[in-house]
């Protein structure tokens, strides 16, 4: 999602193998660096696989074109843990709230599938967002949205929801009843 930054990937590893003593290593798919082969060895080594912030649809959009879509499904299906930040994390979502550079040219938010693995939305930032999310999640497909907060998160295994983590954040739930939305505070 951060279109191979360096810069990112250096900053999480620098930060997570001088704290938890683990091996980081990264899929370079948008220059053409790595084959696919090389790609596909990496998912099937990871014990846990980080899925990082920035343009989702672009993610997406690039992850079908070059089969890593299948090796995150594929490491899903294994067992193996998958993090997300931001982008990384609302994917898995029916729906989406997003700022994806690749479709909107105003950078306005907007409401886009996500890939189904976890039912409802999701909407990143909502310390940032709250207000306008209101509206779009009226308009949203989905009875109910997860919305998190900076230094918030949650937790699903096996596709149900397991808890929420906060180091500072908050972590919501949304949901529609009778045309009015109701609010959950899960941290």
């Amino acid at each position: 999602a951060s279109h191979d930054s360096m810069p990112y990937f250096n900053t999480f590893r620098k930060t997570y193998t001088s704290e938890f003593d683990i091996k980081a290593d990264c899929v370079l798919s948008v220059y053409g660096e790595m084959n696919d082969e090389k790609i596909r060895s990496k998912f099937e080594k990871a014990d846990m696989i980080y899925i990082g912030g920035g343009d989702t649809l672009f993610m997406l959009d690039l992850w079908k074109q070059k089969g890593i879509y299948d090796y995150v499904i594929d490491a899903y299906n294994r067992g193996v843990i998958i993090a997300g930040l931001s982008a990384g994390a609302i994917f898995w979502f029916e729906q989406m709230y997003t700022d994806s550079d690749t479709h909107m040219k105003d950078k306005e938010y907007s409401v886009c599938d996500g890939i189904s693995i976890l039912k409802g939305g999701c909407c990143p930032h909502y310390d940032l967002r709250e207000k306008d999310f209101g509206v779009a999640f009226m308009d949203m497909g989905c009875d109910f949205c997860w919305c998190l907060q900076a230094n918030s998160a949650i937790v699903f295994e096996n596709g149900e929801f397991k808890e929420a983590l906060s180091s500072g954040g908050e972590a919501y739930l949304l949901k529609k009843d009778s045309g009015d939305v109701t609010v959950k505070k899960l941290t």
